[in-house]
């Protein structure tokens, strides 16, 4: 399962320039755990760092332009940080297996001549084999404006002077024939391209064809990802039946992936319902049962009643718990997962053992995702490594500033002593700089 190493942002919001983890040129960086989570006062920007994961993942699925106007986000002007004139930049280190070499994925975007939001860079790029983790990284796609050039195969590219702000097409590619001294397989392998809308990702475009194989893994792996904008009223509601695989953002549809889980996965299921079961005592059974329309209700079986218990009389709590278990147990699960304050509605107990399932399955399992959550709980920071958790400021120019709990030398110490590090988060230590 691909793996986010590092991540940049730049000029979105209140993230003037926050980096989580390894990027291609900070190999001394630690790498992101399999579970983040990010902490922090209100107002610090927890939520804009959860939106720039689920801007990156709308411009490739809809476009630059709808991206920003998407989920309220009120176009590029209210999202470009304030008083900066700059493009929105993001980076994003990752590694498709531990086999491969990490792959660098680098997108600028900022206002046409018509103040129409558009891309003006686009690079993917990565080590060759035998590299290490120095040197400079070999371009595979590198796109200005919507022109450039794309490498085809799954190794090698091409080297890019980038203390240049614009390349010439021609120029390049008389110089990659210079250097390799094999000009007839190097025009083979290299291809101009253009792009007939610069508000639309490259990669939206060249991830689609066969030939570019690297492309394609990377447009997978971020049309992948699940942000988690789940809500129990949602979840109440009484979606028209036919079972579903995947649990959608909201999580209304979950009586849809029961029904999937049922007829598909009986004993996956089973095990959800023994754990649900283990962890809010008297709930023995969750089926679903369809109406005479043709609606789908869910329902809780309680060990003390007789009839039923449907989804809207659950507690907001039960339905989230059942709908992360749910997450967790997918057959396929996505490569990374996003859950903003999981605690909400949670007895507080719940929280430690919920913060072992995450991490359970986001090293466990060979196939698990990578999660990413946001929290304000001091008892699921209790569950946590000092190397999970990010603690996300104000600093003094009002833009956030982040650090992780780890380079913190007096909370490695009383952690690795026995103290809890929700503990020390909640007496101020975190927030010491």
């Amino acid at each position: 399962m691909a793996k986010i190493e590092g991540f940049r942002v730049k000029n979105f919001k209140s993230l003037k320039d926050v980096t989580l983890g390894r990027l291609w040129n900070q190999q001394q960086a630690q790498p992101l755990a399999p579970l983040t989570a990010v902490i922090g006062k209100n107002g610090v920007g927890k939520s804009t760092l959860f939106d720039a994961f689920g801007f990156l993942a709308d411009c490739l699925k809809i476009g630059v332009e709808e991206a920003c106007d998407a989920h309220g986000r009120g176009g590029f002007d209210r999202i470009r940080s304030q008083r900066q004139n700059k493009p929105i930049e993001f980076e994003v280190y990752y590694r498709e297996n531990s086999k491969t070499s990490p792959i660098t994925y680098e997108l600028s975007i900022g206002l046409d001549k018509q103040d129409r939001p558009c891309v003006f860079k686009e690079r993917l790029r990565q080590r060759r084999s035998g590299q290490g983790n120095y040197g400079q990284p070999y371009s595979f796609l590198a796109l200005d404006n919507g022109k450039g050039i794309v490498w085809k195969g799954e190794t090698k590219g091409f080297q890019i002077d980038e203390t240049q702000n614009n390349f010439d097409l021609a120029s390049l590619i008389k110089n990659i024939k210079s250097k390799t001294g094999k000009a007839k397989e190097e025009s083979k392998k290299t291809e101009l391209v253009e792009l007939d809308d610069n508000r639309k990702l490259g990669i939206a475009t060249l991830g689609s064809l066969k030939q570019h194989p690297r492309i394609s893994a990377f447009r997978r792996f971020i049309e992948g990802w699940y942000l988690s904008y789940f809500t129990p009223d949602a979840a109440r509601s009484m979606p028209l039946a036919g079972p579903q695989k995947h649990l959608n953002i909201h999580g209304d549809n979950l009586g849809n992936v029961v029904q999937f889980m049922e007829r598909e996965h009986p004993k996956q299921f089973q095990n959800i319902l023994q754990r649900i079961a283990n962890k809010i005592p008297g709930i023995n059974k969750i089926d679903t049962e369809k109406t005479n329309d043709g609606r789908l209700l869910l329902r809780f079986n309680d060990k003390g009643f007789h009839d039923p218990f449907y989804s809207q009389q659950m507690s907001d709590g039960t339905l989230k718990v059942f709908a992360y278990l749910l997450l967790l147990d997918d057959p396929t699960p996505p490569p990374f997962l996003c859950i903003e304050e999981p605690e909400n509605g949670l007895y507080h107990k719940l929280l430690e053992t919920l913060a072992l399932e995450f991490r359970e399955h986001a090293t466990d399992r060979e196939d698990g995702s990578q999660i990413f959550i946001t929290t304000h709980q001091p008892y699921l920071v209790d569950a946590l490594e000092p190397s999970e958790v990010w603690i996300l400021e104000k600093g003094q120019d009002g833009f956030s500033v982040i650090k992780r709990a780890n380079e913190i030398q007096i909370v490695k110490n009383l952690v690795d002593s026995g103290l809890p590090l929700g503990g020390l988060w909640y007496s101020d230590y975190l927030d010491r700089r």
